[in-house]
């Protein structure tokens, strides 16, 4: 059996191939052991697969990343890191969305749960981007309630209008509204109506 089979197997269920692939280096150990069968892929533990998942895209690409994968209140977190994993974000984080896409569809497919969240962030840079739209919402949920008026931002992903609405939730003065569809849905915070 060929070492990579676990992450063809995975590309291939998503109709990606290599064909076009240029030499890649060897993948890292744990890549190396079997890959289970369907049936035993069917009762196995989502936070295995999606590790198994993540540990063999990150091997193709730097030997040297690391996987952590955990469980969360509301979603599987995983976190990869190592020296050069804050260059996997990609531009506006892009490439960290597409893996995290990826790395939904390959648990919904082998682990049978599609009912899951999956957050993935790499070298911190999730983290960053949420301490830095929840200064963005505390500054725009005083300049809204200063002036009275709504404040409408531009078109985001639904993780970052997420981060809003959770910082603006509990806010006295102001409220948080997604409006729109798809690509451009976006938020509002607009002042809280004050019960008499």
């Amino acid at each position: 059996m060929d070492n990579r089979t676990n992450l063809d197997d995975y590309l291939a269920g998503l109709g990606i191939s290599d064909a076009d692939e240029t030499a890649l280096p060897p993948p890292s150990p744990e890549v190396m052991a079997p890959a289970p069968s369907a049936l035993e892929t069917a009762h196995e533990d989502p936070r295995a697969v999606l590790e198994r998942f993540l540990r063999g895209l990150t091997s193709r690409i730097d030997s040297t990343l690391t996987v952590t994968v955990r469980e969360g209140e509301d979603a599987l977190e995983a976190e990869i890191g190592g020296e050069n994993a804050g260059r996997l974000a990609g531009r506006d984080g892009r490439t960290l969305a597409a893996i995290e896409v990826l790395a939904y569809t390959v648990l919904a497919k082998q682990a049978g749960r599609n009912d899951l969240r999956v957050r993935v962030d790499v070298g911190g840079y999730r983290r960053r981007q949420a301490e830095v739209l929840t200064r963005l919402a505390e500054r725009l949920a005083v300049q809204v309630a200063k002036s009275g008026e709504a404040h409408e931002l531009q078109p985001m992903p639904a993780a970052d209008r997420r981060v809003i609405h959770i910082a603006l939730k509990e806010h006295p003065d102001v409220t948080t509204e997604s409006v729109g569809e798809g690509a451009a849905r976006r938020l509002i915070i607009k002042p809280r109506p004050h019960q008499p």
